[in-house]
């Protein structure tokens, strides 16, 4: 999951990057050009650390739970913003299809990590120390 989702957000991050002018035929036009490549470029980093973490991981179970909660919280973050700004009209209606991918990836991490509150001995896994 964290490698689709990595590729996912390295692609849709580059995109305006490379082409602002397809990108807007597709999204709507944009008042704000560094706003756009801003959220690309930040879109594109958190795809390209979710890649490296897939490619390391055997199972999902492996990944630390920092970095699945930010692959789920960024994907429900990102819905609910396509979602609200798209229905009141200030972004174009497409952005509802990206908002039903961002949701599907949050229920998705949610269902694959289940009560995550890692274990001392999961965390250790991963070089994590829980201070009480």
């Amino acid at each position: 999951m964290a490698i689709g989702q990595g590729a996912f957000y390295l692609a849709s991050g580059l995109w305006p990057l490379f082409d602002l002018e397809s990108f807007e035929k597709v999204t709507g036009p944009k008042t704000d050009d560094w706003l756009v490549k801003t959220v690309g470029l930040l879109l594109a980093t958190t795809g390209v650390v979710l890649l490296d973490a897939g490619f390391r991981a055997w199972t999902e179970d492996d990944l630390p739970g920092e970095l699945v909660a930010i692959a789920g919280g960024e994907a429900l973050v990102l819905g609910g913003v396509s979602s609200f700004y798209s229905l009141v009209g200030r972004i174009s209606k497409i952005y509802l299809a990206d908002a039903a991918v961002e949701l599907a990836l949050a229920l998705a991490w949610r269902a694959a990590s289940p009560a995550r509150g890692r274990s001392v001995e999961a965390s250790a896994r991963h070089g994590n120390r829980r201070v009480a």
